[in-house]
């Protein structure tokens, strides 16, 4: 909260009482004093940028909301004041744009959308007009609270979003727009969990409601819900059967159950009806990816930023192939489309992270360094990670998680044998087990399962923290959830008697994993530390592993994780099998021999002769591990080892 006597608020009273001339002068003072906080500079120019416009200065006011947006991109208020000024100036495109942008950054803001439907018809763009106007009459439309609270959450105001729409709620019970609303806040909080029962209740009770519909896909497919997120989608077509963006979160679903072929061609069939759809080219060429036809893959990502040039994610998913190579004319025209200042920020992120492969495919350790690090501050800007959270999780389950908890439920949790779980730090290896062990008559490979991330969700919403409260919980509990967790990843199985579940965040809750399953295999999947770390800063994650764009960051990570494995190997001795990456690298058969053996397998010898295995691989490493052992990345990260103090110094302070 501001005081009263603060510069921002003497500012924006001015402005009120429409002494905008006495505004920019006190707006001009307290930028000179420096004695500003950020947030209070950043304000004290939004201020002055709408005191220039309303004092009938628009240039100034152009100028002032560039210096701003110099220092914070996302300002959709900002992008919204510009576009008022330039359309004063008769700039009819540059406020077009303006406004769009702020829309972008904020779909609530009714101005622009208003300025936008009077804008896009003398443009020409009749199509576009239609939109705004229907944007206007929806916002319009909602109740005052409802805007209010959408336009706190789109600013970044989650909490005081969060009060305003559940007093909202107290007043008028399951009102559609309300409903829906805290859904979205409770998605941005990540608590997925009440998110999913409020849109599902919405939609047994609303289940024409479209917006609420798009919206519980789009969570079904964040947790993992796959079939869920398919059945919901082939309802909804019911009604609308040529929805694209129906038909498009179909056949997302379906890449997530495995149905390549299905997906692909659904796919297809929307890009038949409109080829210039850049992003459902991108989902083509994930799934192509996946299914292993990365020549088809390469050119479904090619066409996306045939039709978007600046297009980041485009360039990115080539270099994530870890195999393309981007030509000398690709990797120019990235570098100019970078530095724009007209390239969005997420764009940007993903052309640095490309073109710090690019130029470290070209041996120009410097220049690719200097990308990566681009990348990673960028990223790091829009993200609100604490390193101190995994510390505290993990000092968490040393607390609770003690051999007597152990002891004491000795015969609880479900029988099972079926799962064989792979833990770690991505970009430690796990892709390659996974392979390996999903090559074997007896293993079912599936994808990264969200399954044990959505039960431990549901846990932390109980009166007793997780994961304290595991040692109080009922032995029929347990068991219960072992078997909820064979009932619900049954749909990604094909028959075989094993399975993997192949997710590195689960070393966290190996505790749990071991009261509900007692009889699952747990793989630790290892990798020499500057190795792991530095490849996972190269690596930009599709979501999740927030603590990888920060160096020192990552190292806090894994030095969090080795603590808390060393934890699971004091308490529950034998249960987990380390796997050293470089281990397997030397001496494949003797590894792959000792990972059968403990997981109780026969030997294969399939599982030598892994990458011939055709199946469906969505991780990073997708190409890599279809290529037989190959030793030249374990020591990759020694070309930019002078770079790396940073990460060097905190591995080696733990």
């Amino acid at each position: 909260m501001q005081k009263s006597d603060s510069p921002v608020n003497s500012v924006k009273q001015a402005i009120t009482q429409g002494q905008f001339a006495q505004a920019i002068e006190l707006a001009n003072v307290a930028i000179s004093g420096n004695s500003l906080a950020e947030q209070e500079h950043r304000d004290i120019l939004y201020l002055q940028c709408v005191a220039h416009r309303q004092h009938q200065q628009p240039e100034r006011a152009i100028a002032v909301a560039q210096t701003l947006l110099a220092r914070n991109p996302d300002h959709a208020r900002v992008y919204q004041e510009m576009g008022y000024a330039q359309q004063a100036l008769g700039q009819k495109q540059l406020a077009a744009s303006a406004f769009y942008q702020a829309t972008l950054r904020n779909p609530s803001l009714v101005g622009s959308w208003r300025a936008l439907s009077t804008l896009y018809p003398a443009l020409g763009n009749p199509s576009a007009a239609e939109y705004a106007q229907q944007q206007v009459a929806y916002l319009s439309a909602l109740p005052r609270e409802i805007l209010g609270a959408r336009d706190l959450m789109h600013e970044g105001d989650l909490k005081l979003a969060d009060q305003v729409c559940r007093q909202f709620l107290q007043r008028h019970k399951h009102h559609v727009e309300g409903m829906l609303l805290l859904a979205e806040i409770g998605i941005k909080l990540k608590l997925y969990t009440e998110a999913e029962f409020l849109l599902e209740s919405s939609m047994e009770l609303y289940p024409d409601h479209r917006a609420t519909g798009i919206e519980y896909l789009k969570l079904l497919a964040k947790m993992g819900k796959f079939q869920k997120a398919h059945d919901c989608a082939q309802t909804l077509l019911a009604a609308t059967p040529n929805s694209p963006t129906l038909l498009v979160a179909k056949a997302s679903a379906m890449v997530g159950l495995g149905e390549l072929d299905g997906a692909v061609e659904t796919y297809r069939h929307v890009l038949q009806h409109n080829e210039r759809q850049p992003n459902v080219y991108l989902l083509l060429g994930h799934a192509l990816k996946a299914r292993g036809d990365f020549d088809d893959a390469i050119a479904a990502y090619q066409r996306a930023y045939a039709i978007k040039p600046d297009l980041g994610d485009a360039y990115w998913s080539l270099a994530n192939t870890k195999t393309y190579q981007f030509t000398e004319a690709e990797r120019a025209k990235l570098l100019t489309l970078s530095e724009s200042a007209e390239t969005e920020i997420d764009d940007k992120i993903h052309m640095h992270f490309a073109l710090g492969k690019a130029f470290e495919d070209s041996q120009l350790f410097e220049q690719s360094f200097t990308h990566y690090a681009q990348g990673n501050q960028l990223k790091q800007s829009q993200l609100q990670y604490d390193p101190r959270f995994i510390e505290e999780q993990v000092t968490a389950q040393m607390t609770a998680m003690t051999a007597e908890v152990f002891e004491h439920h000795n015969s609880a949790g479900h029988p099972a044998q079926d799962p064989i779980f792979i833990v770690g730090l991505p970009r430690a290896g796990s892709t390659l087990l996974e392979q390996i062990l999903a090559s074997h008559s007896m293993v079912d490979g599936t994808m990264e399962l969200h399954n044990i991330l959505a039960l431990v969700s549901r846990l932390r919403g109980q009166k007793v923290a997780y994961p304290a409260l595991l040692k109080s919980l009922d032995p029929d509990y347990l068991a219960r959830f072992g078997q909820q967790y064979l009932d619900e990843t049954k749909v990604y199985r094909s028959g075989a008697p094993l399975f993997i579940d192949k997710m590195p965040n689960n070393f966290v809750h190996i505790g749990l994993i071991k009261l509900i399953l007692p009889n699952a295999k747990i793989i630790d999947a290892r990798r020499d530390p500057m190795a792991c770390c530095f490849s996972g800063f190269k690596q930009l994650f599709g979501e999740g592993q927030e603590f990888t764009y920060s160096l020192t960051n990552i190292g806090r990570y894994y030095r969090a994780y080795t603590r808390l494995m060393a934890h699971w190997d004091n308490v529950l001795p034998g249960a987990v099998l380390r796997v050293q990456h470089e281990d397997v690298i030397d001496d494949l058969e003797g590894q792959v021999k000792r990972i059968l053996a403990y997981c109780n397998l026969p030997f294969e010898p399939q599982c030598l002769s892994f990458h011939q295995t055709r199946r469906v691989i969505k991780t990073p490493s997708s190409e890599q591990v279809r290529q037989p052992i190959y030793r030249s990345g374990l020591k990759q990260w020694e070309n930019f080892s002078q770079y790396l103090d940073e990460l060097t110094d905190v591995l080696s302070s733990g």
